[in-house]
């Protein structure tokens, strides 16, 4: 059976396409979920309209992820956690990384984009995969420092030197009491 797309449906096409189905697809599926109508010369010229206007927001958003890929290609992201034998307290997920990217580039990307299968949790660099979009994907590298690393290296140095000064001798193991 002939339908035409009125929504993106994973593996079988985008708005406006023509696909031919299994009837029993068509019937029980696409036409009573909303995904597709019938064939009709009306709904051809409609839907075609709005395959042009698809068509056009898919070029826009790929375009941007090529931007975005130019700019994250080879990026450094440094994150200063405190550590105990290189183990980090707080470690870096996906939300930081997004929020990162977002704060230094201005441009948003969805944390599920990330591939991070766990939360860093040690001390040094990471090389992190990141999908754009459909095939268009960034490497950057995540370097993860403890304080004590970091002495002398812009304002996370002078952060961890701040805290430390700030610290009473010996407090280092526990927390303060006051």
């Amino acid at each position: 059976m002939k339908v035409l797309l009125i929504q993106p449906v994973e593996k079988l096409g985008e708005v406006g396409d023509l696909v031919e189905v299994a009837d029993g697809y068509a019937r029980n599926y696409l036409l009573p979920k909303g995904l597709a109508v019938e064939p009709t010369e009306h709904n051809l010229k409609r839907y075609a309209k709005l395959k042009e206007q698809r068509l056009a927001e898919l070029r826009d958003r790929e375009e941007r992820a090529r931007l975005l890929r130019e700019k994250l290609e080879g990026a450094v992201f440094t994150f200063v956690r405190e550590a105990r034998e290189g183990r980090l307290y707080g470690s870096v997920r996906k939300e930081d990384i997004a929020s990162r990217i977002e704060e230094e580039f201005g441009m948003e990307v969805e944390k599920g984009r990330i591939e991070l299968e766990h939360p860093i949790e040690e001390v040094g660099t990471y090389t992190v995969k990141i999908g754009l979009y459909r095939d268009i994907t960034a490497e950057v590298k995540i370097e993860v420092k403890a304080p004590s690393h970091s002495q002398g290296r812009g304002e996370d140095g002078e952060q961890a030197k701040a805290q430390r000064a700030s610290t009473a001798p010996g407090a280092g193991e526990g927390k303060e009491e006051g």
